[in-house]
């Protein structure tokens, strides 16, 4: 079952991407990953309350809250930093560098995780690899505009972040009921979002979203949530460094989605790239 879980992460996942890049179009992504949050912090705790874990609570070690408190505060990083890389650059080019984070899971799966890392595996990652390395390859700006590129920055803190939330969350999610470790995650990365939003002063700019932006910030929220329990209960039960790759397969359904309603143009080496990912994900369930 956890091999379904992962996959339906993915889907979520992908729909995230950009029903959050159109939410952000006219909002400071900043306010935007906050007010996302508590969308994810409602339903979150609204499947706590469905599978009756909330009385569980008082069994948690303190551990295992420990880990889940910095897997929130990686999460929260990493939210921060791939909203505003939304914001700032294409989906199509900001996802495949967030996806990136797949090796580099895999690596601390294998090295803190004790997973085994086996010839399919390793083969995985190279194809991996490559095929993350075509797709960010980017078309050359006017180097006179150093903006332009910023959001390249903010992807790779996106990808580094999300690596460190995956192990921090395979540690912590284990003495706890999934949804349960999800809803207290979640409460972290809210109070996180929110004082990034009051240290910068942004909470003012609240007033200025339009109808349009709100629908699609709740929405995305609704589908982050939905990726989230998919995603650590699939975590809970099996491998971290299959998990993972599965989870980042929803960038088949961001890059197909920002081509059709975001209008985001691919290159043949990007289509190739996709095909080298998709392949050495799907190598991992063998």
């Amino acid at each position: 079952m956890w091999i379904l879980f992962a996959f339906g992460s993915a889907i979520f996942a992908g729909l995230t991407a950009i029903l959050a890049k159109i939410g952000i179009r006219n909002t400071d992504s900043t306010v935007a990953t906050a007010l996302r949050t508590v969308v994810v912090l409602l339903f979150s705790w609204l499947m706590v309350a469905v599978v009756g874990s909330q009385g569980t609570i008082s069994n948690i070690s303190g551990k295992t809250l420990m880990f889940l408190i910095l897997s929130g505060l990686s999460t929260g990083a990493s939210w921060l930093c791939y909203f505003k890389a939304l914001q700032l650059g294409d989906v199509n080019k900001v996802t495949p560098i967030d996806k990136s984070s797949t090796i580099l899971t895999m690596l601390l799966a294998i090295i803190f995780l004790n997973e085994k890392l086996t010839p399919i595996k390793a083969g995985a990652m190279v194809l991996i690899g490559i095929g993350t390395y075509l797709m960010i390859q980017i078309k050359e700006t006017n180097k006179s505009d150093s903006q332009r590129n910023i959001w390249i920055i903010y992807a790779v803190g996106s990808a580094i972040f999300a690596s460190l939330t995956s192990i921090l969350g395979k540690v912590g999610i284990e003495g706890v009921e999934s949804n349960l470790g999800t809803a207290i995650r979640t409460i972290v990365v809210l109070i996180m979002a929110w004082v990034v939003v009051w240290v910068t002063k942004k909470q003012h700019t609240i007033k200025n979203i339009d109808s349009k932006s709100w629908i699609f910030l709740v929405l995305s929220g609704f589908a982050t949530g939905g990726s989230w329990l998919c995603y650590y209960r699939a975590l809970q039960e099996g491998p971290a460094s299959v998990v993972v790759p599965i989870d980042k397969l929803s960038i088949l359904i961001t890059i197909i989605f920002s081509y059709l309603f975001l209008k985001e143009k691919f290159t043949k080496k990007s289509i190739a790239g996709l095909i080298l990912i998709v392949t050495g994900t799907m190598a991992l369930l063998i």
